[in-house]
C-alpha cells in the first residue's frame, strides 16, 4: 500500500508561481514513479508532468512546457511539482499518482492522492 499527499496548492495570480508537493508513505519508494495530473472544473482529468519509465527523462504536457518542472527527493519520499508563470488555464485540481517504475507514462497507476487545489486568477 503507498500512501500520497498532495500539498502546496492556493489562490495566486497570473504570472506567480507555486510549489506543489506529493509526499509517499507505505510501500518502498524507489519501486515506484509518480506522476502529476490535474482536473479543472468540466473537463476530464489530463497528464501534467512525469518521468519516464525506470526513472527516465521527464515528461511534461505541452500546455506545461517552458514553465513547470518536476523533481523528486528521495530522502523525503517527495515527488515536487515546480509551477512558473502560472495562467488562469492552469487552475484545477492537481494530484499525484503513482505507477511502478517499468510502467510507461500513461499507466496503469496504482494509487492516487486526494489532490490539491490550484486558483489562479488574472
Amino acid at each position: 500500500q503507498v500512501q500520497l499527499v498532495e500539498s502546496g496548492g492556493g489562490l495566486v495570480q497570473a504570472g506567480d508561481s507555486l510549489r506543489l508537493s506529493c509526499a509517499a508513505s507505505g510501500r518502498t519508494f524507489s519501486m515506484w514513479s509518480m506522476d502529476w495530473f490535474r482536473q479543472a472544473p468540466g473537463k476530464e482529468r489530463e497528464f501534467v508532468a512525469g518521468f519516464g519509465r525506470n526513472g527516465g527523462a521527464t515528461v511534461f504536457a505541452d500546455a506545461v512546457k517552458g514553465r513547470f518542472t518536476i523533481s523528486r527527493d528521495y530522502a523525503k519520499n517527495t515527488v515536487y511539482l515546480q509551477m512558473n508563470s502560472l495562467k488562469p488555464e492552469d487552475t484545477a485540481i492537481y494530484y499525484c499518482a503513482a505507477r511502478q517504475k517499468i510502467a510507461p507514462i500513461g499507466g496503469p497507476y496504482d494509487y492516487w492522492g486526494q489532490g490539491t487545489q490550484v486558483t489562479v486568477s488574472s
